[in-house]
């Protein structure tokens, strides 16, 4: 989709307007969010969510529009609250993206009141 391309990141960021039209990074960690936050939600609570703690990715091949990304993840560890996942994007030509990624179990109502302290 061209809205996830680098040079469409937002109004705010000038440094991007002039990049290639291709898979902007930071809309990779964001779908690799994503993956891992539908993947864990059936095994929540209601009141439970998870929030990013950690990204190690990398970004090894560029995706120029049109191709389709698809979202890998596997949990390989449970440790107390966190949450650790190996993943991965692909498109139709191979490797997108690898890497480690952690997630923390919260209270959501309990974070939310930590928030409006702040």
């Amino acid at each position: 989709m061209p809205r996830h391309t680098v040079p469409e990141l937002g109004q705010g960021w000038a440094g991007f307007s002039d990049m290639p039209p291709v898979f902007a990074t930071a809309m990779m960690i964001g779908f690799i969010e994503q993956t891992c936050i539908q993947g864990v939600r059936p095994y929540l609570t209601n009141a439970q969510r998870t929030v990013g703690t950690h990204v190690d990715v990398s970004h090894v091949s560029a995706t120029p529009v049109g191709r389709l990304v698809t979202a890998s993840i596997e949990l390989t560890e449970v440790a107390g609250r966190t949450l650790h996942f190996d993943v991965s994007c692909s498109d139709d030509h191979g490797l997108v993206g690898e890497g480690k990624h952690e997630r923390a179990i919260i209270d959501f109502e309990r974070f939310m009141q930590k928030m409006t302290v702040r």
